[in-house]
């Protein structure tokens, strides 16, 4: 069995075309070399707690960090965020809710239930990737989390 690889960033969109103009985002400015993807929010719980078709995974092998989309199918965003803060082993993880919902009561249970950061994507592409590549930059690198 391959050793498990521990990814910067964890990306959960369902959206293709989302998913591609993050990662060239991110590896445009060089923010994270390692970008796992999933397409839904079942499959997000599954690797994030090592369970289902990641039961392989070694739960320290979790990201350091969580972009996801708020509109998914199987589980939607805020379930996702609301089982990743309420588990005492990955509640320190960031999650920053990145997604297309202005919605004020999308803003306020987000946080409610502990996003770190909610960011509206942009659809210009320059402005969503200077986005994606400075919320990079601030929870990878600049970011003091606990050991």
């Amino acid at each position: 069995m391959k050793k498990a690889i521990a990814f910067d960033i964890l990306l959960v969109e369902d959206n293709p075309h989302d998913v591609e103009l993050t990662k060239r985002a991110l590896e445009k400015h060089k923010v994270a070399n390692r970008i796992f993807v999933v397409k839904d929010g079942e499959e997000a719980l599954e690797y994030i707690f090592s369970e289902g078709r990641y039961a392989h995974k070694k739960k320290k092998t979790n990201p350091k960090l969580i972009l996801l989309d708020l509109k998914l199918p199987k589980v939607d965003g805020l379930e996702v965020l609301r089982r990743v803060k309420s588990d005492k082993n990955t509640k320190t993880i960031p999650v920053v809710m990145l997604t297309s919902s202005q919605m004020e009561s999308d803003i306020i249970e987000s946080y409610r239930l502990g996003v770190n950061s909610y960011i509206v994507k942009p659809v210009e592409f320059d402005a969503f990737a200077k986005s994606v590549s400075e919320l990079g930059l601030y929870w990878l690198v600049i970011n003091q989390p606990p050991k």
